[in-house]
């Protein structure tokens, strides 16, 4: 059988678009740090340097790693907030607390990714759930959305944090089809980032897209085999930040959900795991340029399985919060699960 030809300028079957490398191995660092649900602003202030706190230590003996990873919301916290409350506690991609965190990428001439609730203009109302990476120049290189939420997880309330799905029709119209499934292409490799858990689907297209390194964050649990699942079915680099143990002060016990955060190997074995549920810093090496010149695209068998997705009714339709933004958790659950077809 002949390889088919491959234009000039295209990207040969089974393989992806990439940036060229700045380096053919580097440090991945998971911070595994505290949690805590911001009252006020005064405690969100305090979260953000205690964050600042965490980045010098991370840097202040040795090297420190190239990316530094924290979990989904190291500035804000989460509660069960309404809306409004939500809202006030988002963060603004031109805001302070991003240029406080810019300023020390570019002292360590790091990258650095976390998530946090975050507010927009151009989607007045709306909570987003992004999680960002920070060059070592200080520029924001990527702000990739949650996908979706999990529904069904919580007792009697779904989240309202808006993601791509939710309005998916007008994501589309505003930055395109192919940011739906985002891949950085960065000089560390290609990077997809995200808060999304228990969807492998997703992160087969992430991988198909060219995704050669994952960064998913968590706070209060995650499933560890979903995390090493996605690198071992994948054959990627996938990290897992999750939270360490919480404040005595807050709502919650200290060990809600703490610890496991971890690197993952292209195999699915962990290559690094927190010992422990108190704060901490994990580190592995990512050889870059060894793995890019032997990975290929997920090798699947797509025709033997293509009719049944195209058969596929999903439980809940998208654009669930294009027109409505439901203003509790408890609200989120009514109006989500008006639209439930499998009922």
């Amino acid at each position: 059988m002949t390889t088919p030809d491959v234009a000039a300028g295209a990207v040969a079957p089974g393989r992806y678009e990439v940036a060229p490398l700045g380096k053919d191995a580097w440090t991945l660092g998971v911070a595994q740090s505290r949690i805590h649900p911001a009252a006020n602003k005064e405690e969100m202030d305090d979260n953000l340097a205690h964050m600042l706190h965490l980045i010098d230590n991370a840097y202040h003996y040795g090297a420190g790693p190239d990316l530094l990873l924290f979990h989904e919301f190291p500035i804000s916290g989460w509660d069960l907030w309404t809306r409004e409350e939500a809202l006030e506690r988002c963060i603004t991609l031109d805001g302070p607390e991003i240029a406080a965190i810019a300023a020390k990428a570019k002292q360590y001439k790091a990258h650095i990714a976390f998530g946090a609730y975050v507010k927009d203009p151009d989607w007045p109302g709306h909570v987003l759930s992004l999680t960002n990476l920070m060059g070592p120049d200080g520029e924001l290189i990527a702000s990739h959305w949650k996908a979706r939420n999990v529904r069904g997880l919580f007792p009697h309330f779904e989240l309202f944090t808006t993601t791509i799905y939710d309005v998916l029709d007008e994501y589309v119209a505003k930055y395109g089809a192919d940011a739906v499934l985002p891949v950085a292409k960065t000089s560390l490799g290609n990077i997809s980032l995200s808060s999304t858990q228990l969807e492998p689907d997703l992160m087969r297209a992430l991988a198909i897209k060219g995704a050669e390194v994952i960064l998913r964050t968590a706070s209060g649990s995650f499933t560890e085999v979903d995390v090493a699942s996605t690198a071992l079915h994948n054959k990627v680099y996938v990290a897992i930040a999750n939270n360490a143990l919480l404040l005595r002060k807050g709502p919650y016990f200290e060990d809600t959900g703490a610890g496991g955060s971890a690197i993952f190997g292209p195999d699915g074995k962990a290559i690094v795991r927190a010992e422990g549920k108190h704060e901490a810093l994990i580190q592995a090496r990512i050889p870059i340029a060894e793995f890019r010149a032997r990975h290929l695209q997920p090798d699947i068998h797509w025709d033997l399985y293509r009719d049944v997705y195209a058969g596929y009714v999903s439980r809940f339709p998208p654009n669930l919060f294009a027109e409505v933004q439901p203003a509790s958790l408890y609200e989120t659950a009514e109006h989500v699960g008006a639209f439930d077809r499998w009922k």
